[in-house]
């Protein structure tokens, strides 16, 4: 299930696209179809293994538009491995209540936007988020690596 709206990013065929914290790359992957330049960022290395492995079918498959390109690269949210001025496009779907500092997570996505760039972020919504916090220990960082830190509310 994609959580960002194409045509509301306006994605264009060569430009390119940051999917940070891509998981399994169900944005990525769409962004590729849609001829995006891709960079799929985790620090999921056997996610990012199978990213990969997904980019290369879609390539053999036919499903991926002639003026894509993907790749997907390891890295953290608050020390992006890229250049200032770098992406087009960015997605960080589901992520940010993962991160302990949100606030660098944000500066680095604004350090590597483009001018005139944009970016949508999505994280769950507040009471289903918090219904999860309720039933289940691992769902939360405090007693699971990589879990949720924060849970959004409407004003941050």
């Amino acid at each position: 299930m994609l959580t960002v709206d194409y045509d509301i990013l306006d994605l264009r065929p060569g430009q390119l696209m940051l999917d940070l914290g891509c998981g399994f790359g169900r944005h990525a992957f769409e962004a590729f179809r849609r001829g995006g330049r891709v960079v799929a960022c985790d620090m999921a290395v056997p996610e990012l293994r199978e990213c990969r492995a997904l980019f290369e079918a879609m390539v053999l498959a036919g499903e991926a538009d002639d003026d894509g390109m993907a790749d997907a690269t390891c890295g953290d949210a608050t020390r992006l491995p890229f250049p200032d001025a770098t992406f087009d496009r960015i997605i960080a779907s589901e992520v940010m209540e993962h991160i302990p500092d949100d606030n660098a997570a944000l500066t680095e996505l604004v350090r590597v936007l483009k001018p005139g760039g944009r970016i949508a972020i999505t994280v769950p919504a507040f009471l289903a988020e918090t219904v999860c916090w309720q039933l289940s220990d691992e769902y939360y960082a405090p007693k699971s690596q990589g879990g949720h830190v924060r849970i959004y509310t409407e004003s941050l």
